[in-house]
């Protein structure tokens, strides 16, 4: 029964965990977990460079096997990634991805940190990445990170021996972890740290090894492995009523942007580690072997072990309250604790487990779930003690204010107590937003000046309540976050992050905007409240040369959260020419220009990020053929909005409603970013959209990645293609025109290396290296020190009309307003239309 009941609890609390900050409740079966985790004093750290990169059957199994505390540094917040589910691209997909890997850990147990290194894009060996990322800064995060967590044990996810056969960044995680191993006990590498930090040195250092860096399964099979350790991380866990596998795979299919939702696995599966360094273990077996992890380990902790092991041999799962008195007493003799690691870790963790055995709930719930500096809100307390133990409230403080009530009631069993507070949010309140993305960046690194931050997953919540309980005589402070709690209709109970935002923010409705001629277009800005009556003026900074009319617009709005637009009309100079515009909003003396994004997904609590607001304006001279063209929308991308700015008309096409004939309507059919990734049913429309091309229609197939078939593909072309993993990271790599005489480089616009200028990340990714004859590549373009590769755009005719296959990142580089961009895009649109000599019945 009890391993029943345990099971429902863990997928309530992930459930719970969904809707935002719901405080984590714990049953009986729970809290004993816990005490064992309390129990357990080591250390370990799992090390790799992306949110993907990690593996939660090990860190599950170290968390809830071994009962480590254990931590996953991630260098990256996987900003350079593709996302399935949203919009969100580069340092907002960072941002979402950060909450998912912190999901990820509510399920696993273990914790999360990272280091200021920006996911760049992919990076062929780690001498480019660590070049970008600024090697010595990052190499100093780790070490800091290694002295603050004081792990006994480093795992490694890659090799650091063989650069060159992976991603970069994979290489790099584990040269940089290798090296800091040492480091992070040698006073003289970043001593600037050790005024907050202690010198550590760490046991030993793995490497988590698979048949996948032998090259096969065979191969592994016949490896030396004397070096080896393996775990079986499929143990089940008949307290919780789940396997660590289960466990294991819940977590990471937190990972919804990267389409990482995967079923349950159970059953035996074997990790391998690989010792690198350190004191190798005498049991191999024990990865904390010659680690004492008992209380003994710290001086005065023989007492707290005596009672803490006593809590966990006897636990009472009908009444754990009844242990509250022997946890306070060992609460205060951790209080006594010389070692400071130890006695803050282990204090939070009792207090936790404290407030677990008593039933005891407190919250703190504001009346908004946003405020503006100096404003004053009402905050409704709840305190309820659900045990026969003596808990009085003493007192109630909001943290960095001058809020406090002293109410020093009894909170009797069962008997809830409801109070009220108001307080007002200091003028000097930093606003709400990701640290990490407070100041512009470089490609490869974040700026982060305050060192308390450096590491976090996250910026720590606006405001804290402080609750002092007296439990059993004796008085604990316990810190609980402010936060808003309300319900839907539709969803039920909802958590959501209390914030402090500007009172004023303003946005466009497009990052960017493409001026195909010299007509004037009109730019909607959007300025919503942060409070109630708001109004001001709104003007736009802009490039020289171009004009706005009218110069400056009054607004005033009656609601916070409220959005009031403004239209203003934007003039291109009559020359090709870019810029930026931004809005300077000025209300109550105050100007304002930051744009507010908000990120609401089911999996991961409401996140609020302020960015800088501005979007790039782009007078170009393009031409273009055709009116209508069709998308196929794939995982996700700008592309059809951006084809919308140069005067196309775009229409998405439900796969499922394509037929015979359907398609003739269109000038164009462009298929989105993996869609033969991620669309079942394309396996069954590839005869009309072969039929559309041989009537005489353009069908564009964008980038999809190799051997991630939704469905096994005969071919996505009419003729024989073979995807690989070729790409081209440098965006500065020289490209060659090829086919210099083809319409695709000519027709309706001049295509030269110069329209390669300015693009970003990339040049393209997963290009083709095998092509039928058929087949005319128009370019070439390799990354330094490697063979040119020809499959970045590849046409064939076919019937009267044209296959087109590209690997080129355009999915970055039109949102990014990148102009050659544009033009090759309408070039290939334009393909077969040539025979129109007469051009101005060619859109410009």
């Amino acid at each position: 029964m009890h391993k029943i009941k345990a099971f429902v609890i863990v997928l309530l609390l992930v459930i719970s965990f969904v809707q935002g900050q719901a405080p984590k409740k714990m049953g009986s079966v729970e809290i004993h977990h816990e005490l064992q985790k309390l129990n357990f004093l080591g250390s370990a750290l799992f090390v790799a460079a992306h949110p993907d990169d990690e593996n939660t059957r090990l860190i599950s199994y170290l968390s809830n096997e071994i009962k480590a505390q254990t931590t996953y540094l991630s260098l990256t917040r996987g900003d350079g990634g593709q996302n399935l589910i949203g919009p969100e691209l580069r340092e907002l997909l960072g941002l979402l991805r950060t909450q998912e890997l912190l999901a990820a850990r509510r399920v696993d147990g273990g914790q999360q940190r990272f280091s200021r290194a920006n996911d760049f894009g992919y990076s062929k060996n780690p001498n480019e990445t660590l070049k970008i990322w600024n090697e010595e800064t990052v190499l100093g995060d780790v070490v800091r990170t290694i002295r603050q967590l004081k792990p006994d044990i480093i795992i490694n996810r890659f090799d650091h021996r063989t650069p060159g056969t992976t991603h970069g960044h994979h290489t790099a995680s584990a040269m940089l972890s290798f090296e800091a191993y040492d480091l992070a006990n040698n006073p003289r590498a970043y001593p600037e740290q050790l005024t907050s930090t202690e010198l550590w040195q760490p046991k030993r250092m793995y490497f988590n090894t698979s048949w996948w860096f032998y090259g096969s399964r065979e191969k592994f099979a016949a490896a030396d492995k004397s070096n080896l350790t393996k775990l079986d991380t499929g143990v089940f866990y008949p307290q919780l009523g789940v396997s660590n596998n289960e466990i294991a795979s819940l977590a990471s299919s937190q990972h919804l942007c990267q389409g990482f939702g995967r079923v349950a696995t159970r059953g035996s599966q074997e990790e391998y580690v690989e010792f690198l360094k350190g004191e190798a273990a005498n049991d191999k077996n024990n990865l904390f072997d010659g680690i004492n992890t008992t209380w003994s380990r710290v001086e005065g902790g023989d007492a707290i072990g005596k009672i803490l092991y006593g809590i966990e041999k006897n636990f009472n799962y009908q009444n754990p309250a009844a242990h509250v008195p022997k946890l306070v007493e060992a609460y205060r003799l951790v209080q006594q604790l010389k070692d400071q690691h130890w006695r803050s870790l282990k204090s939070k963790h009792l207090k936790t487990i404290i407030l677990a055995c008593a039933g005891i709930y407190l919250e703190a719930n504001a009346k908004n779930a946003s405020a503006t500096q100096d404003e004053t809100l009402q905050i409704d307390i709840e305190a309820l003690n659900r045990s026969a133990v003596a808990v009085k409230l003493k007192s109630i403080a909001i943290l960095g204010t001058s809020a406090t009530l002293n109410p020093d009631l009894a909170l009797a069993n069962n008997t809830k107590q409801s109070l009220k507070l108001d307080f007002s949010i200091p003028t000097n309140t930093a606003y709400s937003n990701a640290y990490w993305l407070n100041k512009k960046g470089s490609l490869g690194m974040y700026t982060v000046d305050d060192e308390e931050l450096i590491g976090l997953p996250e910026t720590p919540v606006a405001f804290e309540a402080d609750f002092t309980l007296d439990i059993a005589g004796t008085e604990i402070s316990f810190t609980k976050p402010v936060y808003r709690r309300y319900s839907k209709p539709d969803k039920g109970e909802l958590f959501e992050p209390f914030v402090i935002l500007p009172k004023v923010t303003a946005s466009f409705t497009d990052d960017v905007l493409i001026f195909a001629n010299n007509e004037p277009k009109q730019v909607a800005l959007a300025i919503r409240a942060g409070k109630d009556g708001v109004s001001g003026i709104a003007t736009l900074n802009h490039p020289e040369g171009w004009e706005v009319h009218p110069a400056a617009i009054n607004f005033s709005i009656a609601q916070r959260g409220e959005t009031q637009t403004v239209y203003f009309e934007v003039k291109p100079p009559q020359n090709e020419s870019e810029g930026y515009l931004a809005p300077a909003v000025t209300s109550e003396g105050q100007t304002y220009s930051k744009k507010l994004v908000e990120i609401t997904y089911d999996h991961v609590p409401k996140q609020s990020v302020l960015l800088p607001s501005e979007t790039k304006v782009v007078r170009l001279n393009i031409l273009k053929s055709g009116e209508n063209i069709g998308y196929i929308v794939g995982a996700g991308d700008k592309v059809p909005e951006s084809l919308e700015q140069i005067g196309y008309n775009v229409h998405v096409i439900d796969v499922a409603q394509i037929e015979e004939g359907s398609l003739d309507k269109y000038d164009g059919i462009v298929v989105g970013i993996r869609a033969y990734n991620t669309i079942d049913e394309l396996k069954f429309k590839q005869t009309q959209l072969f039929k559309y091309v041989e009537n005489g229609g353009n069908l564009i197939i964008q980038y999809n990645t190799a051997n991630r078939w939704r469905n096994q593909f005969e071919n996505i072309a009419p003729y024989d293609l073979t995807i690989s993993r070729d790409r081209v990271t440098d965006e500065n790599a020289t490209v060659e025109i090829l086919a210099k005489d083809h319409a695709l480089v000519n027709f309706p616009n001049t295509i030269t290396e110069k329209d390669f200028d300015g693009w970003v990340q990339e040049r393209g990714l997963y290009f083709p290296n095998q092509w039928s004859d058929a087949f005319t590549p128009i370019l070439s373009m390799n990354d330094e020190g490697e063979s040119a590769k020809q499959g970045s755009l590849l046409v064939a005719p076919y019937g009267k009309g044209n296959y087109i296959y590209t690997g080129l990142s355009f999915f970055r580089e039109l949102p990014a307003g990148v102009s050659g961009a544009y033009k090759l895009f309408a070039n290939m649109l334009s393909l077969g239309k040539e025979s129109i000599q007469n051009k101005d019945e060619i859109k410009g």
